[in-house]
């Protein structure tokens, strides 16, 4: 049995692909905007962190009327480090959407979604986007699109997926590459003559399997996931089973129930087999679990999603300045506002270590910087380590994670390119002049800790304008120390403000970070020496008042401009013995051993060892 007043889908492309503009389109030939709503551009990238990056980190759901169908739509992360959110994700639908970029074509986060796809046997509609680009080459894109299907294995009929062409920006597709459509109705049409409608047995007892967790301060946790069988009534009694525990079942009721119409979420009295839903009045209910009719207890298999690669250590702010900007500051804090993420991010993984430390492990850098950045803006305090990478032993070899990475970069530029990811244990895969012969496209194999602080690098190496895309390649055995950071730091030897005098002394030591009437406290991170080792510096200093005045008493001081780092260039900046102090007003480096004298001798130990 089927539903067909329904199609379930989901969409999935690489990072500034076009996918949240494609779908804002969607909901407006769709009907859920009145003619004359305000309605503001990504309206799906709801998060203040999506808009400011442009780009998709929550999976969100939604759903528009076309005729007599309903389709919900789920909109997916284009980032690797959030393929968690995909993965599950793609247990609720029926068939994806894959949109390219008509002059990017497939990139490496589009073939890692995309292979989940597969393995579930989804139907694919491919939409080229993007065609009104003037660097456009829509029809080189359908022929490596066809490569990375054969590259995938995918099975005939999904080698025989229909391809559309599209305009998102302008809510334009069509079915022949080289006519411009007029609307999104070869889309719409497209989904409801190809991708299946949901299997809807309401005649069996009610069955949903969580896919994702939402929270609402009034109602608690909301649980979200598609209808396997059954129908689901408000107020109905039913049995939760656990996912960490099969054999676990507790009882509940289904308080509120709610469908997806636009971006509303819509009270309904009852729901049956195929739909998505949300539902309400579970306390502790968690990502993976099965709802079932009361007295059903078994529980719908979930998705394996992908074991985190890196790690870092979240500890409670010890620094001088710690509690004077920070809302939340201790452990207590710091473990409860990770075990809430934990309920929504099954692709992260937090063990406790000491009593006031933890070591957080996610699926790459940006994974667990987005989390940091979301949790200092919520008015937590916290110091995190530098990133590490989660070492197996597979066969009684050590083995590290690696990455593919994708380089499209201008011709002139790629020696110095080829010559430092060589250095950092780089294996030269393929390389290729683009169409025009002006770039290069360049893959290699490298080991994930050898690509931390690359990016900064790179973009300095290209002037801007190279491109760069890695996804997670498997575990290879381990190839090897390596230095990635030859400059040392200059470290404040002393606690007060900053003067004007002080740092024009200390900046012929190096780069500064800070500027002056900046409080500073020993063992705070104040620049970049340009030689390996820390230089102990006092950007505090006074000039001394004297009867005698010099000749150039008088003259103006002139500053260098301070070097002020993201969070993600932080990250990338700091070694073992350093640790990023995060409040919600700032973002401060500093030495794990704060006393100058006791930081020396542990160095001086260190290195006779």
């Amino acid at each position: 049995m089927q539903n067909e007043s329904l199609r379930n889908i989901a969409i999935i492309a690489h990072v500034d692909h076009g996918k949240t503009t494609l779908v804002d389109e969607m909901l407006k030939q769709g009907g859920a905007f009145r003619e004359n709503q305000e309605v503001k551009d990504r309206v799906m990238d709801s998060g203040d962190l999506e808009r400011e990056r442009g780009i998709t980190i929550l999976a969100k759901n939604t759903a528009i009327q076309y005729g007599d169908v309903k389709i919900n739509i789920v909109d997916t992360p284009g980032h690797a480090d959030f393929g968690g959110e995909v993965e599950r994700i793609l247990k609720m639908v029926n068939g994806v959407i894959l949109l390219v970029d008509a002059a990017e074509g497939p990139m490496p986060q589009t073939r890692f979604v995309l292979s989940r796809a597969l393995d579930l046997g989804h139907r694919v509609i491919v939409v080229i986007n993007k065609i009104d680009r003037p660097d456009q080459r829509i029809h080189e894109v359908m022929d490596e699109v066809l490569e990375l299907l054969l590259d995938l294995d995918a099975t005939d009929e999904q080698l025989d997926s229909p391809m559309l062409f599209c305009s998102a920006r302008q809510g334009i597709c069509s079915r022949d590459p080289d006519v411009l459509g007029t609307d999104l109705k070869p889309l719409f049409e497209t989904i409801l003559s190809y991708i299946p409608a949901p299997e809807a047995d309401t005649e069996k007892p009610f069955q949903m399997l969580v896919s994702s967790i939402d929270y609402n301060e009034f109602v608690g946790r909301i649980a979200i996931g598609r209808i396997e069988q059954g129908t689901i009534k408000q107020n109905q009694e039913i049995t939760v089973c656990n996912y960490h525990d099969p054999d676990q079942s507790r009882k509940a009721k289904a308080v509120s129930l709610y469908q997806f119409e636009g971006l509303a979420r819509v009270p309904v009295s009852e729901a049956s087999a195929g739909n998505i839903i949300a539902m309400s009045g579970i306390g502790d209910i968690t990502i993976g679990d099965t709802i079932c009719a009361a007295g059903l207890s078994e529980p719908l298999p979930f998705v394996k999603i992908s074991a985190p690669t890196m790690e870092m250590t979240f500890s409670v702010n010890d620094s001088p300045f710690a509690g004077r900007e920070g809302k939340y500051v201790t452990s207590r804090n710091l473990r409860d506002r990770l075990q809430r993420e934990l309920l929504k991010d099954v692709s992260l993984h937090v063990k406790e270590v000491g009593t006031d430390s933890f070591n957080v492990a996610g699926r790459g850098e940006m994974h667990l910087s987005i989390l940091i950045e979301t949790m200092r803006r919520e008015g937590y305090e916290l110091c995190c380590s530098t990133p590490r990478v989660l070492y197996k032993t597979i066969d009684g070899v050590k083995c590290e994670p690696m990455e593919l990475v994708y380089i499209d970069v201008p011709t002139e530029y790629s020696g110095a390119v080829i010559e430092e990811l060589g250095r950092r244990k780089g294996e030269l895969i393929q390389m290729s002049p683009n169409s025009t012969g002006t770039r290069m496209n360049i893959e290699y194999s490298i080991p994930a800790r050898c690509l931390m602080g690359y990016r900064s690098t790179f973009m300095t190496a290209t002037r801007g304008e190279g491109i760069i895309n890695s996804v997670y390649n498997g575990y290879e055995p381990y190839k090897g120390d390596i230095t990635l950071r030859w400059t040392g730091s200059l470290v404040a030897s002393e606690t007060g403000e900053t003067t004007s005098y002080g740092l024009y002394n200390t900046q012929e030591r190096g780069n500064m970070f800070i500027g002056p009437a900046t409080p500073v406290y020993e063992g705070m991170i104040v620049g970049e020496s340009p030689k390996v080792g820390d230089i102990a510096v006092n950007p505090c200093k006074k000039k001394h008042l004297t009867a005698v005045r010099s000749s150039g008493a008088d003259e103006a001081l002139i500053l260098v401009t301070p070097v002020v780092f993201s969070l993600e260039e932080a990250i990338e900046f700091i070694t073992d013995d350093e640790l990023i102090e995060v409040t919600p007003k700032s973002i401060r480096l500093r030495k794990r051993i704060l006393n100058t004298e006791l930081r020396l001798k542990a160095q001086s130990k260190k290195n006779k060892n």
